[in-house]
C-alpha cells in the first residue's frame, strides 16, 4: 500500500474514579494494534479526585494505517470525508472525537470520551494541502474494505 500521509496520530483518554480502568483500557485499546504500549500519568480532578490519563502516540506507517483502519467502520464515515475542512486545522491537524462507550463495547463511533490527533503531512505545511492529503487517505482506505 502506499505511504499514509500522517506524521503520527496521538489518542488520549482520561479514566475518572467511576471509571473502572480496565475497561477504560480496552476500550482504548480498540483503536491501537495489538502490545501498543500505552503511557499512564495521574491528575487531580477538581474536588481531588484521581484521573488517569491513558495517551498513545501511533508513528510508524503500519500502526497510522490500522488507527485510520477503524475510522473507517464509523457508521457516518462518508461524512466524516465531508467535515474534513472542520476537522483539519491550519497547522495540518486532523482531529476527531470517538465514543469511548462505544469502543469499550467494540463498535467505533463519534462521540465523547476519546481524542484523535493525527499530524497530516503536507508540503507546503498549508491547511490546503493537508486536507487533500486527508482526503486521499481516507478515501483510499474506504475504498479498500
Amino acid at each position: 500500500m502506499p505511504q499514509i500521509p500522517l506524521h503520527y496520530v496521538d489518542l488520549r483518554t482520561f479514566c475518572y474514579a467511576t471509571e473502572d480502568e480496565k475497561r477504560v483500557e480496552e476500550a482504548f485499546r480498540t483503536f491501537l494494534p495489538e502490545e501498543f504500549e500505552i503511557e499512564r500519568a495521574e491528575s487531580e480532578g477538581h474536588y481531588g479526585d484521581r484521573i488517569l490519563v491513558l495517551s498513545a502516540r501511533v508513528e510508524t506507517a503500519d500502526d497510522v494505517r490500522h488507527v485510520l483502519s477503524r475510522l473507517t467502520e464509523l457508521e457516518d464515515f462518508e461524512t466524516l470525508i465531508d467535515e474534513l475542512d472542520e476537522r483539519v486545522t491550519e497547522n495540518t491537524e486532523f482531529f476527531l472525537r470517538l465514543d469511548k462507550q462505544a469502543a469499550f463495547e467494540g463498535d467505533v463511533r463519534l462521540g465523547e470520551g476519546i481524542t484523535f490527533r493525527g499530524k497530516v503531512e503536507a508540503y507546503p505545511a498549508k491547511k490546503e494541502q493537508a486536507l487533500e492529503n486527508a482526503e486521499e487517505v481516507l478515501t483510499r482506505l474506504r475504498d479498500e474494505e
